[in-house]
């Protein structure tokens, strides 16, 4: 696994838009003074060439243009580490039109954006083998003040952490619009962890005197997104898992528009491809979309695949589309340690 240098100071942030652009409100304030905070912060920023444009259906621009920008930015020197501006609906297209090859022997960069950037940061790490993150996009750093997801998100990019902690509140609802674009997360509702060992209910929040750790190696992303890859001349999934069997995969995984019906299709599709055949355990963010159909809630989507693996689960994880989220390196091994209601995330860079 190739990791990418720490971000030094003076080094120079480049933001492209493989998904969605900064260029409506509130993301083009929160965008414009993201970049005044980086570079308050001693950083030089460079722009690609789609960060302001939104022109393309479910992208910030074509499918080509898109992926121009991927390749001009992760190949050439003047960046050292790229941030996403955004999601968006339709990055799959631009795949075809990226040089995995060339980003597998290109000087390794730090490349963060989660949601539809699932596209990208689960094709570097499973194509490239090299790590990336799944962590905040651009317009994200221009909230006032930085809540502590972000500057966790700052610290991991810069060197200064790679211990990740849950965050005690998550938001329901947020109070960011055009009016208020610098809102930061509004975090009402009680973190509320579930845990589930050889299939059973072991952990209820707040209950004291649970424990529970797991090793892995960290794969995973948005399911919108990686059932979308499966079976695709991009799915080097089964490859990735073969390669790093001994260390296991520990499966990251969240949801966005996807229901609980259609999780649990998600899930039986990537059980009958075989991705979870050196499974370790499994990490589910609050689905964006979970509430109960035909008595089937958000929990029983997930076990009833998972479950048969014997293997540790932890679920409504402080990861993906209801903030906070904690950034996590895809492609490290990670030690994970439940103790209440309370989750930890070691990551090494083996």
């Amino acid at each position: 696994m190739r990791y990418p240098k720490d971000l030094a100071k003076g080094d120079t942030i480049g933001f492209l838009a493989p998904s969605f652009g900064c260029n409506i409100e509130p993301y083009k304030s929160a965008f414009q003074h993201a970049l005044d905070r980086w570079q308050g912060r001693g950083y030089e920023t460079v722009l690609g060439p789609n960060c302001y444009v939104g022109e393309g259906i479910g992208i910030s621009n074509t499918p080509e243009k898109c992926g121009a920008e991927v390749m001009e930015m992760f190949c050439g020197e003047e960046a050292d580490v790229l941030i996403s501006c955004g999601g968006g609906e339709l990055m799959c297209e631009i795949l075809e039109y990226v040089d995995f090859r060339q980003l597998a022997s290109a000087r390794p960069k730090w490349f963060m954006g989660f949601s539809d950037n699932t596209n990208l940061v689960y094709t570097l790490v499973t194509l490239c083998d090299t790590a990336a993150i799944y962590g905040p996009c651009a317009a994200a750093f221009g909230m006032e003040p930085w809540h502590a997801s972000i500057q966790d998100a700052y610290d991991l990019l810069t060197g200064k952490k790679r211990v990740m902690e849950s965050y005690p509140l998550w938001e329901k609802e947020s109070l960011r619009d055009e009016e208020n674009p610098l809102q930061p997360y509004y975090v009402t509702e009680p973190l509320a962890l579930k845990a589930y060992e050889e299939g059973r209910f072991i952990a209820d929040p707040g209950q004291e005197g649970t424990r529970l750790s797991v090793t892995g190696r960290l794969l995973g992303g948005c399911m919108d997104c990686l059932v979308n890859l499966l079976g695709t001349r991009f799915d080097g999934t089964a490859a990735f898992c073969e390669k790093y069997r001994e260390d296991g995969i520990l499966w990251m995984l969240e949801a966005c528009d996807l229901n609980v019906m259609a999780i649990r299709r998600a899930m039986w599709q990537m059980e009958q491809a075989g991705w979870f055949r050196y499974v370790k355990g499994f990490l589910f963010g609050r689905a964006l979309n979970g509430g109960p159909m035909m008595d089937l809630d958000a929990y029983q989507a997930v076990l009833a695949v998972a479950s048969k693996y014997h293997v540790p689960v932890i679920m409504d994880m402080d990861i993906g589309h209801l903030s906070p989220m904690m950034p996590l390196v895809v492609g490290s091994v990670a030690t994970v340690t439940l103790e209440g209601n309370h989750v930890k995330v070691e990551m090494d860079y083996l």
